[in-house]
């Protein structure tokens, strides 16, 4: 049976896999934010479309639950990879995927994709390549200001954007709070996700999150990525790191420049979309096609 959807999650941060070569879907900014909404839809944080495969290139595009099209994510990645191998598309222990924030080599550490290794590639601290406006260089402890309050943040792409907002104390409702105000900030030309980062130790971070076009999250694989390397550009901790997160841990090493992610993967459900639902997301779509080419 080809089943319309695959629902999954990382930590609680859920995403619905939708297969193109099993189910042909109108992929627009109404179709995405339809299927995501937790009240009209089957509800999650973002849909995982693939496998987009040419050649011996495997494809993954990613939407947010806004309809805006994501560069990268590491939870996404793997859901995708636990996806692919139990839809029998990967017999290897390892392999390439390519998604528009670049390529990362995967990893399974189990044989049923339980818990997944991903090198997601190099940190950049430029300020051109993230990109925050003002003159090109590194954004490293940097003061920025919300409601009349001073912040440290330092900024970096690991494929997609962050900025990192250094503090003694954090919670849940500080990152309701500013993280909209950061996302949207002028100083970020493309919007930008955020993480609050409290330093427990040298080899424990904790983290609250915002990621842009999905607001407050549970869990992210780019957010704990990209926490671990602004603090270990800061010096404060060492290479191996564990990422505390509402929703979970996710190990983080550092290694010749590059950030490996490893963490653990759930799968939720799967199955057919209602014929009413269909016709919505399949007809009533009237925004512009954004399955554009890599």
């Amino acid at each position: 049976m080809l089943f319309h959807y695959y629902k999954y999650h990382a930590l609680g941060n859920d995403y619905i896999v939708i297969d193109p070569n099993k189910f042909n879907l109108n992929i627009t900014s109404h179709t995405i934010k339809l299927i995501c909404d937790r009240n009209y839809g089957i509800g999650s944080d973002g849909i995982l479309y693939g496998p987009i495969i040419e050649g011996n290139v495997m494809k993954l595009r990613i939407f947010n639950p806004d309809g805006s099209e994501a560069e990268k994510s590491g939870n996404g990645i793997r859901i995708f990879a636990r996806y692919l191998l139990e839809a029998n598309y990967i017999s290897e222990s390892n392999f390439i995927l390519q998604t528009l924030g670049g390529k990362v080599k995967v990893e399974y550490l189990d044989p049923f994709g339980d818990r997944i290794k991903v090198d997601m590639g190099q940190a950049t601290f430029d300020s051109f390549l993230i990109p925050v406006s003002g003159e090109r260089r590194e954004v490293v402890n940097e003061t920025i200001q919300l409601e009349h309050a001073n912040y440290q943040i330092t900024c970096l792409s690991i494929g997609n954007p962050h900025c990192v907002v250094l503090l003694q104390e954090h919670s849940k409702e500080l990152a309701l709070r500013i993280g909209p105000l950061l996302e949207n900030h002028p100083h970020f030309p493309n919007r930008i996700n955020v993480q609050l980062l409290r330093v427990i130790d040298r080899h424990n971070i904790q983290i609250e999150i915002w990621e842009r076009g999905a607001g407050y999250t549970m869990a992210s694989g780019s957010s704990s990525c990209a926490a671990a390397s602004a603090a270990f550009k800061l010096g404060l901790i060492e290479n191996q790191v564990q990422v505390h997160m509402p929703g979970g841990v996710i190990d983080i090493e550092i290694k010749n420049e590059h950030v490996f992610m490893t963490g653990n993967v759930s799968s939720v459900a799967r199955g057919e979309f209602a014929e009413s639902f269909c016709a919505q997301i399949q007809f009533e779509g009237n925004g512009v096609d954004i399955l554009t080419k890599m």
